[in-house]
C-alpha cells in the first residue's frame, strides 16, 4: 500500500519512512527541494514534488493513506504558521477527500483544544494546528490524530502515557520523535484509533498495550 508522508524530511518524518518500510508499506516522501530526494530515497521512499501551498492533485494521486507530520515550528512567524499549519494543512485534507484517500493520520500538538494555554510564543502555532485538526474531524476520512507533547530526540523507549486529552495526563511531559513516528505507523493497522483523538507523553505503559487502551 502506498503511503504519502507530507512533511518527510522533517526529524519526525525521518523516521516515519523507514518504519513503514519496516511495516511492508511503501512510503511516498512528499518534498519541495529536490536536493532532499537521496536523502528520503536512502531512507527506503519514493519521491514525488509537492508543495502545501500549491495544488497537490499530483502529489496526492495513487495514495490510499496520508501521514501528516509537517509543520513550520515555533521560530516561524505567525503569517508562514498560518500558510502552513493552517491553509496548507487545509488545502491537502481537502485534496485528499477530492482523491478519496481513505486514512489520514495527523500529528498535531498538545494544547490544541485551548491554544492560549500554551506557551504564548507557540499559540499562534497551536492555534494554526487546532484550525486544522477541526476540518480533519469533519472530513470524509477514517481520520487519527496524534498530539503529542514536546519532542525530544531521544532514543525509542515505546513505553507511553496515553489519553484523550491533556487533562487526563499529570502534566505536560515530552516525547521522543522516534516514539511519536510508531504511534503514527501502528495506528495504520489499528481501526480503533479511527476517529480518534488522543495525547501522548513518555509514560510507563508498553506502545501497543496504550495503543490498544484509545
Amino acid at each position: 500500500m502506498d503511503v504519502l508522508v507530507v512533511g518527510a524530511n522533517g526529524r519526525t518524518g525521518r523516521h516515519v519512512l523507514p518504519l513503514l518500510k519496516q511495516a511492508g508499506f511503501n512510503p511516498r516522501a512528499m518534498i519541495r527541494n529536490h536536493d532532499q530526494r537521496n536523502d528520503m530515497e536512502t531512507l527506503g521512499a519514493d519521491v514525488v514534488a509537492g508543495d502545501l501551498e500549491k495544488p497537490l492533485g499530483y502529489a496526492v494521486d495513487d495514495n490510499r493513506v496520508c501521514i501528516f507530520v509537517a509543520g513550520s515550528g515555533s521560530k516561524t512567524g505567525p503569517e508562514k504558521t498560518v500558510d502552513v499549519d493552517f491553509h496548507g494543512a487545509i488545502n491537502l485534507i481537502e485534496t485528499c477527500e477530492r482523491k478519496k484517500i481513505r486514512r489520514f493520520i495527523m500529528l498535531s500538538s498538545m494544547n490544541t483544544d485551548d491554544p492560549e494555554s500554551g506557551p504564548e510564543k507557540l499559540r499562534h502555532y497551536l492555534a494554526a494546528k487546532a484550525g486544522a485538526d477541526n476540518r480533519l474531524r469533519t472530513s470524509l476520512m477514517n481520520w487519527t490524530i496524534v498530539r503529542p507533547g514536546f519532542l525530544t530526540d531521544e532514543p525509542s523507549h515505546e513505553l507511553l502515557e496515553i489519553a484523550p486529552s491533556l487533562g487526563s495526563l499529570e502534566g505536560a511531559g515530552s516525547i521522543s520523535r522516534e516514539d511519536v513516528a510508531k504511534v503514527l505507523v501502528a495506528c495504520l493497522s489499528r481501526e480503533n484509533t479511527i476517529g480518534k483523538t488522543f495525547d501522548i507523553i513518555d509514560g510507563k505503559t508498553p506502545l501497543e498495550e496504550a495503543l490498544d487502551s484509545v
